[in-house]
């Protein structure tokens, strides 16, 4: 692996950078406040070709590696993390697998407008009654002549309410379990589609969640992704690479805890100067920067791997589970050197704090990416 980055690839995190210090972080307590989705920001980074930066050129999107993807998704996410999120779902949960899946005609009639940034994606798999237990879901489509017809709900569905298509899995066979689940190009007009209230959460307000609720959705043939039963498979290898984008949205959020812990430090004062001067504050702040310089190598690694052809399942795992947790310890202990500060919005350490925790849960919770983690050891 080569720990020196192109030209290319700086000049990516720099754009990101750029456009985080002067679009986003004169908004993102104020969007997070008001739970505003932020259009003109992703019509922007549309028009920088982010929303589909991994994906080739002739498909729409900018045509970097996912080295590239980490670099700036850490970037953006530092400002606003609910911005981040709306990125990586749109790179990682839908462009991804439309590249591996889709035929060249539904490349240029579905991928095209996502990758460009026309339209928004989003990934509907969880279900009220189905979560890592992806077995469980209910959502059904049946073929009916050249028709499919689909009926299910789909729940916690990030991008939904602002997404013009959504990639859906359903079972087509129940009786074979996970083989009989297949994966669908859902357009967000089609009739009988419609989205529940936003979700209230806890973070990441800026980004929109809801439930996605299909009432006999008849579709046409080639809505079909990949192939018959073969829904389980995408999801798996898609999930793959979208721990990678999520991992480096917790690089993003961990990193802007870690700086507001440093300035807060160096101004607060205690004890007769500067409470970064005590040793108690220090070894806080040692123990978080090296906690977030181990997670971006765990990222990066993993990002390195799925560029270079290799196999990343496992790493994408591990990159996850450790960029979440420190994380969450690092917003964690940003909060707490801010003291009583922290705890209230004047200070930006509690936002941290709360968009932090999401990133141990969704795409996989830090138990899966454990459970996965231990499988490969396991098999190899």
């Amino acid at each position: 692996m080569d720990f020196d980055f192109t030209e290319e690839q700086l000049m990516v995190r720099d754009t990101a950078r750029d456009f985080a210090v002067r679009e986003l972080d004169p908004i993102a307590a104020k969007l997070d406040a008001e739970a505003t989705y932020p259009a003109d920001k992703v019509k922007q980074l549309a028009e920088m070709g982010f929303l589909g930066l991994a994906i080739p050129e002739e498909h729409g999107g900018g045509g970097m590696d996912y080295v590239s993807y980490v670099l700036a998704m850490e970037e953006i996410s530092r400002a606003c993390a609910g911005t981040g999120v709306i990125m990586s779902v749109n790179n990682s949960l839908v462009c991804d697998p439309l590249v591996k899946y889709c035929t060249p005609e539904q490349k240029k009639k579905y991928l095209e407008p996502l990758a460009a940034g026309r339209k928004l994606g989003c990934f509907g798999l969880t279900e009220p009654g189905a979560g890592s237990d992806v077995s469980g879901m209910k959502t059904n489509a049946v073929l009916q002549g050249d028709t499919w017809v689909l009926n299910g709900e789909k729940n916690f569905i990030t991008n939904a309410p602002n997404s013009q298509t959504a990639i859906i899995f359903a079972y087509t066979d129940k009786a074979k379990k996970h083989k009989g689940i297949s994966a669908f190009i859902v357009p967000m007009d089609a009739k009988g589609v419609s989205c529940g209230p936003k979700e209230h959460k806890l973070g990441i307000c800026a980004s929109h969640s809801s439930s996605i609720f299909m009432d006999d959705v008849r579709l046409p043939k080639d809505a079909l992704l990949g192939q018959l039963g073969e829904g389980f498979k995408i999801a798996m290898t898609t999930l793959d690479a979208g721990r990678i984008g999520i991992a480096s949205q917790a690089l993003g959020i961990a990193r802007a805890a870690l700086e507001e812990a440093i300035a807060f430090a160096k101004e607060r004062q205690a004890f007769g100067g500067p409470i970064a001067n005590l040793q108690a504050i220090q070894f806080k702040l040692a123990d978080m920067a090296t906690r977030l310089d181990a997670a971006r190598l765990l990222t990066l690694h993993a990002a390195w791997l799925k560029d270079s052809g290799q196999k990343f399942s496992k790493e994408s795992s591990m990159a996850k589970v450790f960029a979440a947790e420190a994380a969450s310890f690092v917003a964690d202990e940003s909060l707490q050197i801010h003291g009583g500060y922290g705890y209230t919005k004047e200070y930006a350490a509690e936002r941290h704090f709360r968009d932090a925790r999401i990133t141990e849960i969704y795409e996989g919770t830090s138990e899966i990416q454990r459970v996965v983690i231990a499988a490969s050891l396991i098999r190899d």
